[in-house]
């Protein structure tokens, strides 16, 4: 864990025993009770990631709707190496300047994020039904196949109007 890291760990431990009360907290409301207890200062870094951040997300929100009536995402990103930094570059589906090369990255890199994230869903998932086994298991399928195929139903054929 980074230096960073152990510092944002550190005062999120001392909110939780100053300030919370039932488990749960707000990272908005831990990050304002920082700054304001001269916990976290940031630095133009931290700004200028906040902004970045504040960007991918909005392209990350970007949908509009196809011909056929399908939504989809305007804009994918795609991690590469530049030197020694890795950084996210982001391309619209509809800009036919951009290269198909960062398409075939930015899809396949999320199939990855998917699967990690159903990888640590079955973890926690099975560490959570091994904790009382007098519980009845909570099952998670992971199969996709007929929730794809379900979602896809009104678009089959279908065209704008």
């Amino acid at each position: 864990m980074s230096a960073y890291a152990n510092q944002v760990k550190a005062y999120l431990e001392r909110y939780q025993n100053e300030v919370g009360d039932n488990g749960l907290f707000d990272p908005h409301a831990v990050a304002e009770w920082a700054y304001r207890n001269g916990l976290h200062k940031p630095n133009l870094k931290t700004v200028i990631d906040a902004i970045a951040t504040d960007i991918s997300q909005v392209c990350r929100e970007e949908y509009r709707t196809g011909e056929d009536g399908q939504r989809y995402r305007a804009k994918h990103a795609a991690r590469t190496k530049q030197g020694n930094k890795t950084k996210s570059l982001w391309a619209d589906i509809d800009d036919v300047r951009a290269p198909r090369e960062h398409f075939v990255r930015s899809f396949s890199q999320r199939r990855q994020q998917i699967v990690g994230d159903c990888f640590q869903l079955k973890t926690d998932v099975d560490v959570y039904n091994a904790k009382d086994p007098s519980q009845p298991t909570i099952q998670i399928p992971l199969d996709f196949t007929y929730d794809i195929e379900e979602l896809q139903l009104p678009f089959k054929g279908k065209k704008a109007a």
